[in-house]
């Protein structure tokens, strides 16, 4: 019996370790591979005003330049009383260094005295397969704490307290916030899409 080979999937990213876990969620029907991996290595300006620009300017990249499939994403934290900031803004909130503890020195301090401490995590995923584009979102509402909490994690986790939870993002192992979070959510609405495309 002839087995089919897996589809090629390019996930826009360097980081090894995401790759890897949308690659246990997707199975064996398709080879998920990193920008490392099909060897680019050249900046891809991400300077669109939205996190839906940004992924989209990922994905398209990797379609034109290497004629593969691929997705992408972008994620930002949105703070009610702040605006919707730091938004498409906030791996460089604090500068362009992108230096998490400044970013979140920079958020408490906006944030001091806040009465609303409301915020959401939102990830928006482009995926462009077979020459179609799709856009899909995910997000994690939650409060912004007044301290750090927790060493798990990265970015602005330790400061925002998923709805419904007692503990910060960095309070969690991976597996518990991978199962609540903003990327989460998106990846696997993804995941449930590409699973139906290759029956």
């Amino acid at each position: 019996m002839e087995t089919t080979p897996p589809l090629t999937l390019v996930f826009a990213t360097h980081n090894a370790n995401k790759v890897a876990e949308v690659q246990a969620l997707l199975g064996p029907r398709y080879a998920v591979k990193s920008l490392t991996d099909i060897g680019c290595h050249e900046d891809i300006v991400e300077d669109a005003p939205t996190l839906e620009g940004n992924a989209r300017i990922k994905a398209r990249h990797v379609v034109e330049h290497y004629g593969m499939d691929c997705f992408a994403d972008d994620t930002g934290l949105e703070i009610a009383a702040l605006a919707g900031a730091p938004g498409v803004l906030s791996a460089r909130y604090a500068g362009s260094d992108k230096d998490p503890e400044a970013n979140m020195d920079r958020v408490l301090a906006e944030l001091a005295g806040a009465a609303d401490r409301s915020a959401q995590f939102r990830t928006a995923i482009c995926l462009i397969q077979a020459g179609e584009e799709r856009l899909i979102e995910g997000v994690c509402t939650g409060q912004i704490l007044s301290a750090r909490s927790g060493a798990q994690g990265f970015g602005y986790d330790p400061i925002f307290q998923p709805d419904g939870e007692q503990r910060s993002f960095a309070e969690m192992t991976t597996a518990e916030k991978n199962a609540i979070s903003h990327r989460g959510r998106a990846v696997r609405q993804m995941v449930a899409h590409l699973k139906e495309v290759a029956e």
